[in-house]
């Protein structure tokens, strides 16, 4: 996922994604402790976006980051 499309969600929307995503991710360790995958670049990816997305719910919470700046109006 991309960021733009993180900052366009709502709070309740970025968190309701990082919990998925997490349990994806425990479903993906699980299945490669079991040996029915073996590919880590799929933890990898979900690793990256549970931080992409912790990263802008703490910006959101700090007020960084707002659309009105990320897209250059108000300069």
């Amino acid at each position: 996922m991309k960021t733009n499309e993180i900052r366009g969600k709502s709070r309740q929307e970025i968190l309701d994604e990082i919990d998925a995503s997490r349990r994806e991710l425990l479903n993906i360790q699980f299945q490669w402790l079991t040996g029915e995958t073996r590919n880590p670049a799929q933890r990898k990816r979900i690793r990256r976006n549970i931080a992409r997305l912790e990263t802008i719910h703490r910006e959101m919470a700090l007020g960084i980051n707002y659309p009105s700046q990320v897209e250059g109006v108000g300069k």
